[in-house]
């Protein structure tokens, strides 16, 4: 297998952007990437795009050949493919992008994540959403997925003592990390009585604890290691891609404190890798809810099962700490277009292992982990990039 590293990246805005379709923003969040890489479209051998539902959210499927034949690509006629795993389809089409470099099967790969949101109503959008969880045994008797992750949380609370508090204390910090980022839905920090007091979701949730409806794009283009000194001066090695999978409905899990497909996800990783969580400098995970930061930050090892809430609160995770998560905003800030999402992970940690992360910069940063989640946990994806010297 041969190594593969990270030539460029690219991404549009996160937001409700009225005035952009899907198509636009596969398209701008692509070339970008291809233009930071400083490639030719006649040198791209397939692409890879994560999306979720566009056929619900746009009456729009077949995105693949979609954004190829907009992208210019369709006259090369490389094989373009779609990949849905719900929350994790921008991180799964960064697996499959990697995997295809690795094996030798293609040279330069481009993996895009595209959703278009914000074109439906709130109500009709939770549905949607919803169906990343089990229909027979979960939505259809009315459990939304806030509904879900308030389980979560108030069963994490009852065994742990987690406190209202230190959820609260995730949307405070990634709002502060979401301000210094200028391509972030959210650009404004926010105090923890705000969180504590906004209008309630699903108890303890409420709506500072979700992540929003989003529209964007996000984009990155791939190659073996080998060859990546012909286009930048600042490759990123892929040091692990690991992915594993869990029961699709929390009734059948051993345990709605912990994600298994994480825990599971990370270990392959870290194998893979030759390295442990102490190694990680900064990590983007995938908080959807606020509780879903604690459930992460512990399932990946970083923190004690239990001590996830606290280290939050006590600033463990914060930009200057040891470990600095969400250094975006995270999706409670950045923002949530869920098959840009897990490509967007990669694109924060690559500025970041390049050194191009500004106000929020991580000083010294060597090595960095993605999370990315469909459903409550039901897939996983786990990636690790290394800077390279």
């Amino acid at each position: 297998m041969r190594e593969v590293a990270i030539i460029g990246v690219g991404d549009t805005k996160f937001g409700e952007l009225w005035d952009m379709s899907l198509r636009d923003l596969g398209i701008q969040a692509g070339l970008s990437a291809v233009y930071d890489a400083n490639l030719s479209g006649d040198e791209i051998d397939a692409l890879y795009l994560g999306n979720m539902s566009a056929g619900k959210f746009t009456e729009q499927e077949h995105i693949g050949a979609l954004i190829s034949d907009y992208s210019g690509l369709a006259r090369d006629h490389i094989p373009a493919t779609r990949v849905e795993a719900a929350g994790a389809s921008g991180g799964l089409a960064f697996r499959q992008g990697v995997m295809a470099v690795a094996s030798g099967m293609h040279d330069i790969v481009v993996v895009g994540g595209a959703e278009k949101m914000t074109d439906v109503g709130d109500t009709l959008s939770t549905e949607i959403q919803a169906m990343a969880a089990d229909q027979q045994w979960e939505t259809s008797f009315g459990a939304t997925f806030p509904a879900l992750h308030a389980m979560i949380a108030r069963r994490h609370m009852h065994e742990y003592g987690t406190t209202r508090e230190q959820i609260a204390s995730v949307a405070v910090k990634n709002h502060k990390h979401g301000s210094l980022n200028p391509k972030a839905q959210f650009q404004k920090e926010i105090k923890l009585e705000s969180v504590l007091r906004s209008l309630p979701v699903a108890e303890p949730l409420g709506m500072f604890d979700c992540a929003p409806v989003s529209d964007g794009g996000a984009a990155v283009v791939l190659c073996p290691l080998e060859k990546a000194r012909k286009y930048t001066d600042t490759p990123v090695k892929v040091l692990a891609s690991a992915q594993a999978s869990d029961t699709l409905s929390l009734a059948n899990r051993e345990s709605l404190c912990r994600f298994d497909a994480t825990t599971v996800a990370a270990q392959r990783a870290f194998k893979m890798a030759g390295l442990e969580p102490k190694d990680v400098q900064l990590a983007e995970v995938h908080d959807s809810y606020t509780i879903s930061e604690i459930l992460a930050i512990e399932d990946l090892g970083f923190f004690p099962k239990g001590k996830g809430g606290q280290a939050t609160a006590d600033g463990e995770t914060t930009l200057g700490s040891k470990l600095a998560v969400n250094t975006s905003g995270g999706l409670k800030a950045r923002g949530d277009p869920i098959g840009a999402t897990g490509v967007a992970q990669v694109v924060e940690l690559v500025r970041q292992l390049r050194g191009e992360a500004d106000k929020r910069q991580v000083s010294g940063a060597e090595v960095g982990l993605a999370q990315n989640v469909g459903g409550t946990g039901a897939t996983v994806v786990v990636q690790i990039l290394g800077r390279v010297n």
